[in-house]
């Protein structure tokens, strides 16, 4: 990076105000509160509408002009002195895990905030516009898959595939989303897709590497790849007391072999693999009455493509020889990504921001998907971590200090004015 574009670059990054941030972080977590300092923040909710508001009124005080796309993913964009250059990005998502945090996701969204009213308050202006993005169900609790916003935006499937999907309580993701255009039709609309300059993603890091090796910040080289699995197994369900064992057809003691199956599938003695069963539904879910439906669902990860191909490709073989003849089996797949490596001169950038901050920093792959998994299809793109307090995330003892968080931004900051060529205007 030139010395010129660096010292623009720190002026930027000095203007970012610690205590700006953590207040509006703090304010945000007030809307979904659940005991423990968690947050319950549904995608396409009366919550969610209610905390993009105030992301829309801080962003409009910093001078950006808003919009909203057909899977609904939030726009807050400031014009640089070139408005017809391609946009720099950040951004991350809103939504919550039903029992989360403070900061996962959300971070990434008031850390690209803060950036602009960062260049509100510092007098530097970018030669790019710096665009941020709140994308659309990134969690995937509410409607799974998770990262909806983001594949609808990137063209990785188009928006009308989950139409069909419904929550827990019989929602349709089309119905919620209406719903929710028509609760923000007073923001101006902007068509699906883009292509960006550069991507950069601020996140914590949800694990403990970076607090364990005393490093700021984590400079992220890619993400594993992701394969989701849906496992649905139908058996007649009966009387608990009557029923003999010799002709039960039942659907819990199938998927018990099922899931022990898979186990034995999965091992891995390097501990690359990361191999969940993360619902189970039971119906009829009654002491004494024999299962007659069994759901569960699979979220297999690795870093390796061959690896993850593999062993996603064995599932259907393993559930049905473990189930046996007397259950049904269905088996859908609703989520496959396969690993990611980040642009290299992202990656680079990320470095020299944290450097030039004297900021203590370690490459890092990431274990969790992201957005930025997506944009990386259109654009060069590129994730910062920042520490995470025991790595605990997804629940609601999740923590970073606000010093951490700022240091993250910091380098965000930095980064993405050595992205956007900046100017310091008098």
């Amino acid at each position: 990076m030139r010395s010129d574009g660096m010292d623009q670059a720190r002026a930027l990054a000095d203007a970012v105000d610690e205590g700006r941030q953590w207040d509006r972080l703090m304010t945000l977590a007030r809307i979904g509160a659940i005991p423990g300092n968690g947050v319950n923040r549904q995608a396409l909710t009366a919550l969610d509408r209610e905390a993009r508001r105030l992301i829309i009124g801080w962003a409009e005080d910093a001078g950006a002009q808003i919009s909203v796309d057909a899977a609904a993913n939030l726009w807050l964009r400031k014009e640089g002195t070139d408005p017809a250059a391609a946009a720099v990005l950040t951004g991350s998502h809103m939504d919550s895990q039903p029992e989360g945090g403070r900061f996962d996701g959300i971070y990434g969204v008031v850390a690209g905030l803060e950036v602009l009213s960062a260049l509100q308050d510092s007098g530097v202006r970018l030669r790019r516009p710096l665009e941020v993005v709140a994308w659309t169900n990134e969690e995937g609790s509410r409607f799974a898959p998770g990262c909806m916003g983001s594949m609808a935006w990137s063209g990785y499937r188009p928006l009308a595939d989950f139409d069909e999907i419904a929550d827990p309580q019989g929602v349709r993701f089309g119905d919620a989303l209406s719903e929710h255009l028509a609760a923000e039709a007073d923001l101006p609309r902007r068509p699906l897709g883009g292509r960006p300059h550069a991507y950069i993603e601020a996140h914590i890091e949800q694990g403990p590497r970076l607090e364990l090796e005393g490093a700021h910040i984590g400079v992220v080289t890619g993400i594993q790849g992701s394969r989701w699995f849906t496992v649905t197994i139908t058996g007649a369900s009966a009387h608990a007391g009557t029923t003999p064992m010799a002709v039960r057809r039942d659907a819990l003691q199938a998927a018990v072999r099922a899931i022990q199956a898979l186990n034995d599938l999965m091992a891995d003695p390097l501990d690359r693999l990361r191999f969940t069963i993360g619902s189970l539904t039971v119906e009829p879910g009654s002491s004494n009455s024999i299962a007659g439906r069994v759901r569960f669902t699979i979220d297999l990860r690795h870093p390796d493509a061959a690896f993850l191909a593999a062993r996603g490709d064995a599932v259907e073989g393993t559930v049905r020889s473990a189930v046996g003849q007397a259950e049904d089996v269905a088996i859908t797949e609703s989520f496959n990504a396969p690993p990611l490596e980040f642009d290299h001169a992202v990656v680079a950038g990320v470095v020299a921001a944290a450097e030039a901050l004297s900021l203590r920093w370690i490459a890092m792959p990431s274990g969790a998907f992201h957005d930025a998994q997506l944009v990386a299809r259109v654009a060069p793109s590129g994730m910062i971590f920042v520490p995470s307090h025991d790595g605990v995330s997804h629940n609601p003892a999740e923590f970073t200090t606000g010093p951490q968080l700022a240091a993250g931004t910091r380098v965000l900051a930095a980064a993405l004015a050595a992205h956007a060529d900046t100017t310091i205007l008098s």
